[in-house]
């Protein structure tokens, strides 16, 4: 029960206004499946050092498939963009309200 003198009318509660709905970033940049691979094959060649690029070669032959193989099977795979700010600008109007555009009359 609200005090004595005070109003039992229900205020609402009132959001900022937003001039335009739109996400910044909807499509989240992925980590690289192949990053492991990658990094493993240049661990390795660096650990072999310039001096024997033969047996550098050798060593990390199976790293090296193992990263093409990884990259043949991510070629494959398109990215699909997000639609999310399309829905956002279609059902602004509806969540915003019918709202009078400067200058015009009614």
């Amino acid at each position: 029960m609200p005090p004595k003198g005070s109003s039992t009318a229900i205020n609402p509660v009132r959001l900022q206004s937003v001039k335009k709905l739109k996400v910044q970033r909807p499509d989240r940049t992925n980590v690289n499946p192949c990053m492991g691979p990658m990094s493993a094959v240049l661990t390795a060649s660096g650990a072999q050092g310039a001096s024997s690029a033969a047996a550098s070669a050798l060593s990390c032959a199976a790293l090296e498939q193992a990263l093409r193989e990884c990259m043949d099977f991510n070629r494959k795979t398109p990215e699909q963009k997000s639609t999310i700010n399309y829905h956002l600008q279609r059902l602004y109007p509806n969540i915003r309200g019918k709202t009078r555009r400067k200058g015009s009359l009614g």
